[in-house]
C-alpha cells in the first residue's frame, strides 16, 4: 500500500509539472512568397501542437506590396493570424533602397518584438529583411532559430546568410555539407540540427496530384502539354546589377527563339529588379503568345507546373532545391547560386555570354527526366524541428560559444566541358600488378594500363607517375576530361589525409606513405586515396548492386577476405581507419594462424590463401586428385584444384569448403546482428561459390529478423578500379558551381 501511494504521488506529481509547463513562445516572421514556402510547414506545425507552442507571425517585406502580389493574403488564406505587418520596403529597387528598407524594419522591429516577447524568433535564409530581423532579435537577447544556415550562393545573400548565422542560438540546416559549413564557421554543434528543408514535407507529399493538368493549363492554356513547357524564374545579381541584367536579356531571346511555351515569374525585389522588368516589358514579353508572365503563384499549384516541366531556366534557388526532387531539368545561369549543392538535373552555364550558349544549353536540357534527388530533404524536416524546439532549455546561457573544425572544398560540373567526357583515372595497387584505368562517369574503362608492381617504394612511385602521366596524356586524345585520381590499395589508409597507415604483407615498403601529396603536385589534380575493400563497397553503391540501397556490406573473397560497410548511404572508416576489416573477424578462438598474426580470423579459413593451403596439404597427402582431374606436375596447386576435387566427390576437400563456407557465413551473421544491412554483397573470385552456402549458413544462425536479408554475387568485373574512379566522380562532380 505504501508503494502504490509513493507511485500515486510521483504520478501526480509529474502531472503537475507537465500542466504547470509554459508553452514555448515562437514568433515566425516571413518577408516574402519564397520564404514563406519554408516557413508555411513549421507554422502548421506549431499550430497543431497548441498544448506545447504558442504562434505568433509577423509579416513585413515585399508580402505587403501590390507589385509583387500582396502575398501576405495568401498567409491569412491559410488561416494564421497575423500579429503585425510591417511596411518596411522602400521602394526604388538599388543598392540604396535596400539598405534604407533594412533601416527602416530596425526602426520598426523594437516596438513590435518588445510587444509579443517571444521566447525564440524563427528566421529563414539570406533576404535583407532576414538580416533586419536577426539583427534586432540578437540586439534584444531573443533566442534566434536561423533556417538553412551554413550553404553557400552567390551576390550578396551568402554574406547575409552568414551574418545571420552569427547572430543566431539554433540552426535548422538542409544538407550535410552545410551542417559542416556552420560548424567550421565555429558554430556549437549541439545546437545545430540537420533537419533537410521544411518545404520538402509538402512538396515531396503533394506533388502526385490528380489535378496536376488543369492547374498547369489553368496557367499556360488548354493546349499546353506536360513536359513541353519551361518554367523561368532569373533574379538580379545585386553585386554586379549590369551583368545580370545582360544575362537575362539573353536568356528571354534564347527562350523566344527555342519557340515553346514558357511560363516566366516576375523577378524579386532586389536591387535591380525594375531594370529587368523593363527589359522584359521592351521585348513584349507579357504580349508574347508563348509567354505567360506572373507576379505570383501559390506554392502548392507552382510544385506541380515544376514538377511537370520540360525544363526550368534562371537563378533562383528553388531551381536547384526543390526541382531536383522531381528530376525536372534546370539550366542554373551565372553565378546568383555558386557553390550551391545540386543533383544531376541541373546544369551550369558560368558564363552566360551568348545567346547560343544558352539556347544550346536548352536543347540539351529540354525534355529529359533525371532521378529525384533528396539532397535537400526527405519530408521529415518538420517533426525534427518541433521536437529540437522542445528540446531547448531557456534557463541555459544566452552567450554563444565556438569551436574552430576544419572545412573540405569540392569541385564541380561547367557547361563548357560538356562535350568532354567526365571521367576519372583510377589506380588499383595490388600485391602482383599495379593497374591503372581510365574511367567514365558510366563506369566504362575508356582505357586500361597494367605493369607488374615493383618491390620497392622508389620504383613503385616513379612507375604510378609514369603511368598516371601517361594517362593524362590519352585521355586528352580520348577526349576524357580528367577530374582527379582515385587510388585503392591494400592495408589500412587515411583518407582523409590520403596516407596508408600500415600495408598489407604483399606489398613491401608500403606504410606511412603519403600518396596524396607527391601524385597530386606532379599532375595539379585532386587524389583520393582508400582501402580496396573500401573501394569495392563504393563501386558497388555508384555502379553495382549497392545503387540505391542505405545500409549494405560488400564482401572481397580473394587473396585474403576484405570488404567495405555502407551505413546511410555512407562509408564507414571507424574512428582509426581500420572498420570494416571483416577477414580479421573471429570466428574460433584456436582456429588456423591469420596473417595479421591472430588465430581463427574468416581469412584464415575461407580466403584464398587458406584453401590453397589447404589443397597443397591434401596435395601432398595424394588425397585432393580424383578422377577425371587434369593436375600437371609443374602446376601449382591453387583453391580452384581444391573446389574442381569437392565438386567431382572428394569428401576430403568438401570438408574444407564446408568449415571455409561456415567460418565465413557465422562471420556475415556477426555483421549482420551489429549493422543490420538490407543487402550482403559477395565480390572477388571466390563469390560465387560462396553464395549459396553463406545464404543457407544465415538461415540457420541469423536472428529471425536478419534471416531475410539477400545474399548476392557482385556482377562488377573491376570493383577495385570501380571503387577509386566513384571516389572522384562522386566527389569532383557533386554540381557544387
Amino acid at each position: 500500500m505504501q508503494r502504490t501511494k509513493e507511485k500515486m504521488d510521483r504520478e501526480k506529481t509529474e502531472e503537475n509539472l507537465y500542466q504547470n509547463k509554459r508553452r514555448l513562445k515562437v514568433c515566425v516572421a516571413t518577408c516574402n512568397r519564397a520564404d514563406y514556402s519554408k516557413l508555411a510547414p513549421i507554422m502548421f506545425g506549431l499550430k497543431s501542437h497548441p498544448e506545447e507552442f504558442e504562434l505568433e507571425v509577423v509579416v513585413l517585406g515585399s508580402h505587403l506590396i501590390d507589385d509583387y502580389g500582396n502575398t501576405f493574403r495568401m498567409i491569412e488564406q491559410d488561416d494564421f493570424d497575423i500579429g503585425s505587418k510591417l511596411h518596411t520596403i522602400v521602394r526604388g529597387e538599388d543598392e540604396a533602397a535596400m539598405v534604407e528598407s533594412v533601416g527602416l524594419a530596425l526602426v520598426k522591429l523594437p516596438d513590435v518584438l518588445q510587444r509579443l516577447s517571444p521566447d525564440i524568433l524563427i528566421v529563414h535564409g539570406d533576404r535583407f529583411d532576414a538580416l533586419a530581423l536577426a539583427t534586432a532579435a540578437a540586439l534584444m537577447n531573443i533566442r534566434i532559430l536561423h533556417l538553412e544556415g551554413g550553404e553557400v550562393s552567390g551576390t550578396i545573400d551568402d554574406s547575409i546568410r552568414h551574418a545571420i548565422s552569427k547572430l543566431a542560438h539554433y540552426h535548422a540546416c538542409c544538407t550535410r555539407m552545410a551542417e559542416q559549413h556552420l560548424i567550421a564557421m565555429c558554430e556549437d554543434h549541439s545546437r545545430i540540427l540537420l533537419a533537410g528543408c521544411p518545404s520538402y514535407d509538402k512538396l515531396l507529399s503533394t506533388y502526385h496530384r490528380d489535378d496536376y493538368m488543369d492547374i498547369i493549363k489553368s496557367w499556360l492554356g488548354d493546349k499546353v502539354k506536360e513536359n513541353d513547357y519551361i518554367v523561368a524564374l532569373q533574379h538580379p545579381v545585386t553585386t554586379d546589377i549590369q551583368h545580370s541584367i545582360k544575362i537575362y536579356g539573353l536568356m528571354l531571346d534564347a527562350l523566344i527563339s527555342f519557340n515553346k511555351r514558357t511560363l516566366i515569374l516576375f523577378p524579386n525585389i532586389d536591387a535591380g529588379s525594375k531594370e529587368m522588368v523593363r527589359v522584359m516589358r521592351k521585348k513584349g514579353i507579357e504580349q508574347h503568345p508563348n509567354f505567360r508572365a506572373v507576379k505570383h503563384i501559390p506554392f502548392e499549384q507552382f510544385i506541380q507546373l515544376l514538377s511537370h516541366a520540360g525544363c526550368m531556366i534562371g537563378n533562383s534557388s528553388c531551381g536547384v532545391r526543390e526541382a531536383g526532387a522531381f528530376g525536372t531539368p534546370v539550366i542554373n545561369l551565372g553565378t546568383r547560386q555558386t557553390g550551391r549543392e545540386t543533383g544531376e538535373n541541373v546544369l551550369h552555364v558560368r558564363d552566360a555570354d551568348t545567346h547560343n550558349k544558352i539556347y544550346h544549353a536548352l536543347e540539351l536540357q529540354f525534355g529529359k527526366r533525371y532521378p529525384g534527388s533528396k539532397i535537400y530533404g526527405d519530408g521529415n524536416a518538420v517533426p525534427r524541428i518541433l521536437k529540437f524546439l522542445s528540446s531547448i532549455d531557456l534557463d541555459e546561457p544566452l552567450q554563444k560559444t565556438f569551436c574552430f573544425p576544419p572545412v573540405k572544398d569540392t569541385i564541380s560540373q561547367d557547361i563548357d566541358h560538356i562535350l568532354e567526357t567526365q571521367s576519372a583515372l583510377a589506380v588499383d595497387l595490388g600485391g602482383t600488378n599495379l593497374r591503372v584505368a581510365i574511367v567514365c562517369m558510366q563506369g566504362n574503362i575508356v582505357k586500361k594500363y597494367t605493369e607488374p608492381n615493383p618491390k620497392t617504394f622508389e620504383d613503385r612511385m616513379h612507375l604510378i607517375l609514369k603511368m598516371c602521366k601517361d594517362a593524362v596524356q590519352d585521355g586528352a586524345r580520348l577526349n576524357c576530361r580528367i577530374l582527379g585520381v582515385g587510388i585503392s590499395t591494400g592495408g589500412r589508409v587515411n583518407p582523409q589525409e590520403g596516407i596508408v597507415l600500415h600495408s598489407t604483407k604483399l606489398i613491401q615498403e608500403w606504410s606511412s606513405v603519403d600518396l596524396r601529396t607527391p601524385i597530386s603536385d606532379a599532375l595539379g589534380l585532386p587524389v583520393w586515396v582508400d582501402n580496396d575493400g573500401n573501394c569495392a563497397a563504393l563501386a558497388e553503391r555508384k555502379f553495382g548492386h549497392g545503387r540505391g540501397v542505405d545500409n549494405f556490406v560488400t564482401v572481397i573473397t580473394g587473396t585474403g577476405i576484405g570488404g567495405g560497410i555502407i551505413h546511410n548511404s555512407e562509408l564507414v572508416h571507424g574512428s582509426t581507419f581500420c572498420a570494416a576489416e571483416l577477414g580479421h573477424i573471429k570466428v574460433s578462438l584456436d582456429g588456423p594462424e591469420c596473417s595479421c598474426g591472430s588465430q581463427g580470423c574468416i581469412e584464415a579459413f575461407a580466403s584464398g590463401m587458406a584453401l590453397q593451403r589447404e589443397a597443397k596439404r591434401l596435395h601432398d597427402e595424394e588425397l585432393l586428385k580424383m578422377d577425371g582431374m587434369d593436375v600437371k606436375l609443374a602446376e601449382p596447386i591453387t583453391a580452384a584444384h581444391l573446389i574442381s576435387a569437392a565438386r567431382k566427390g572428394n569428401s576430403k576437400a568438401n570438408a574444407v569448403l564446408h568449415k571455409a563456407s561456415l567460418a565465413l557465413g557465422v562471420g556475415i551473421v556477426n555483421i549482420l546482428h551489429i549493422v543490420n544491412p538490407s543487402l550482403v554483397i559477395l565480390s572477388g573470385v571466390l563469390a560465387s561459390y560462396y553464395q549459396a552456402p553463406v545464404q543457407q549458413v544465415m538461415l540457420e544462425r541469423a536472428l529471425f529478423s536478419a534471416q531475410s536479408i539477400k545474399v548476392v554475387k557482385s556482377d562488377l568485373e573491376e570493383p577495385a578500379l570501380l571503387g577509386a574512379a566513384s571516389m572522384v566522380l562522386d566527389y569532383a562532380t557533386r554540381r557544387t558551381y
